[in-house]
């Protein structure tokens, strides 16, 4: 059984997603749940759920390895960041080559590196006047949004959308493909 930890930064719409897709599975449990703030919703959900989790300071993320020692004792496999907003380290790419996915709300290449994330995207996407938008599932790396691509999916972009009515349709795609595509790579 594969063992995952959801690193997440915010309300973990996504993480609730995985959560729920991989309940009772036989093939990967969620382990452990990471956040880099508090105070995340994500963490009221991995309580409600039972599952552990972990505050990680900026310091201590990158000017140590102290992480892996946490994910070692949970047996984690595989990390999945589920709008985890934070660059990761070269120490925790290495550790887990190819076992470290990514989601983002575009297609990249377009729209995606440092300070493109959350509604910042779907602005973009908005003011370059893109007929289409949607997500991207990839490998992480040790820069934004440069690993491999796994898989992509697509929606429209009409003028009479707004950067919250594209955010909607995008976060459509995310929760219907991010769960199935963790459990292919597994």
């Amino acid at each position: 059984m594969h063992h995952i930890a959801i690193f997440a930064s915010g309300t973990g719409s996504n993480a609730r997603k995985i959560i729920e897709y991989f309940r009772g599975s036989r093939a990967a449990r969620i382990a452990l749940v990471v956040s880099n703030k508090q105070d995340a919703g994500v963490l009221d959900i991995a309580r409600a759920n039972g599952i552990p989790a972990l505050v990680i300071h900026r310091n201590a993320f990158y000017s140590t390895e102290d992480l892996l020692r946490g994910l070692a004792s949970h047996a984690v496999d595989f990390i999945v960041l589920a709008g985890f907003l934070w660059l990761i380290p070269p120490y925790l790419v290495r550790a887990f080559p190819r076992r470290i996915v990514n989601i983002h709300p575009a297609l990249l290449p377009k729209f995606g590196g440092k300070g493109m994330y959350g509604m910042h995207v779907h602005e973009a996407v908005k003011a370059a006047g893109e007929a289409q938008t949607g997500i991207t599932i990839h490998y992480v790396n040790e820069h934004y949004d440069a690993g491999d691509i796994i898989f992509q999916a697509a929606c429209p972009v009409g003028p009479e959308d707004t950067p919250g009515s594209i955010a909607a349709r995008v976060q459509q795609l995310e929760h219907r493909h991010f769960p199935e595509i963790i459990a292919r790579l597994l």
